[in-house]
């Protein structure tokens, strides 16, 4: 099994595009999201790849109302 065969809800971090279809936010928005906080401790650079810490980015989500 390589990487691209994890189910996603099983990945510790996903990126921009995976994380837009699993929150069901716009890649726009997480882009947007990622450069207002780039100390959050639901992001991780690779290089210059955003990745998104997916366990907490559902924590940060869950107290939200409105995103």
């Amino acid at each position: 099994m390589n990487y691209t065969d994890v189910p996603i809800w099983e990945k510790y971090t996903l990126t921009i595009e995976e994380a837009s279809k699993y929150f069901r936010i716009g890649e726009k928005k997480l882009r947007k999201l990622a450069e207002e906080n780039p100390t959050a401790n639901w992001l991780i650079m690779n290089g210059n790849r955003v990745q998104i810490k997916r366990k907490q980015f559902e924590k940060i989500i869950d107290t939200l109302d409105v995103i």
